[in-house]
């Protein structure tokens, strides 16, 4: 039986907490459990979620001109890139501007070394550096490296879902 309330004047309506609020609870945890997918395996799985090593950068402050290194350890895990692997390298200025994107060689375990120098140009501020596996899926919604064996060099995949790693360097004049 639902309850009317009416207006009684002089007497405010007393305040209801709203049914959708009572749901809040089981929608964050819902969505919390939804956006760690990345970090995920799905059961039955041979080896566990396998995913490219963390990199750095040094220095952490440049000019243009300057000479900066980008580099990252293998992966405690096996991610299998293969013998002719590359990492993708590309530099946003804090204008938002690309400028520079390049590859460089990877290892079967994931490490790299790769040095440039700061463009000309490049807008004073903290930009973001990116260090990716070249045309590898490597963080799909299961965690798993996903390429598919035998697939050959006309198989194009597409990284989904995973926030790209970013790291900052400070551009300074």
């Amino acid at each position: 039986m639902r309850e009317v309330l009416a207006a009684v004047p002089g007497r405010p309506l007393p305040r209801r907490r709203p049914r959708s609020l009572a749901a809040l609870p089981a929608c964050v945890v819902l969505l919390a459990s939804a956006q760690s997918g990345c970090a995920s395996s799905i059961p039955g799985n041979a080896e566990p979620p396998c995913f490219p090593p963390a990199f750095s950068v040094a220095p952490s402050s440049a000019k243009p001109g300057e000479r900066v290194t980008v580099t990252a350890p293998d992966a405690v895990c096996n991610p299998r890139y293969g013998g002719n692997a590359r990492i993708q390298v590309t530099v946003t200025d804090a204008a938002g501007v690309q400028v520079l994107t390049a590859t460089a060689p990877m290892n079967d375990g994931g490490s790299f070394g790769y040095g440039f120098d700061v463009p000309a140009g490049t807008a004073a501020g903290e930009a973001g550096i990116t260090a990716m596996p070249f045309n590898i899926d490597w963080c799909d919604d299961t965690g798993r490296n996903n390429r598919v064996p035998g697939a050959g060099a006309a198989l194009t995949l597409e990284r989904v879902s995973c926030v790209i790693p970013t790291r900052p360097l400070t551009i300074i004049r």
